[in-house]
């Protein structure tokens, strides 16, 4: 499916490509897709831009306790070196979904939390032009 910015879409729509829940979605350990919310409906995973709108902090996969190195997060670091552009899917509300573009994953760091009291996986994502 071609998606495009500043449309408006369901989740039947976002499930074409990104064909699970979770945010990060991997197959084979290589990374296909997506999802955030920046923070405003799962607070757990408060993602955010960074000095520009063409960058993003991610947070990685795990809602409690210290995140780990599991297959998702793994894909996500794997992505730094391969330098693949995936799309990216930003939640409004339920079963509204906005395409954000291409990004790429280029930095990976695990780093405390401390609002929430626990190490996470944060990535650097840059929007592809």
């Amino acid at each position: 499916m071609h998606y495009l910015e500043s449309v408006m879409y369901s989740w039947t729509d976002v499930s074409r490509t990104h064909k699970i829940r979770n945010g990060i979605y991997q197959r084979n350990g290589r990374l296909i897709s997506l999802l955030t919310d920046f923070g405003r409906i799962n607070p757990c995973y408060p993602d955010f831009h960074g000095e520009t709108s063409d960058t993003i902090s991610y947070t990685g996969s795990g809602r409690r306790g210290d995140q780990k190195l599991d297959a998702r997060n793994r894909a996500l670091l794997d992505a730094v070196d391969t330098e693949i552009s995936v799309p990216l899917f930003n939640k409004l509300a339920p079963g509204k979904w906005e395409f954000l573009g291409f990004w790429r994953v280029t930095e990976g760091r695990y780093v405390l939390e401390e609002n929430q009291s626990r190490m996470v996986w944060k990535f650097t994502l840059n929007k592809d032009t």
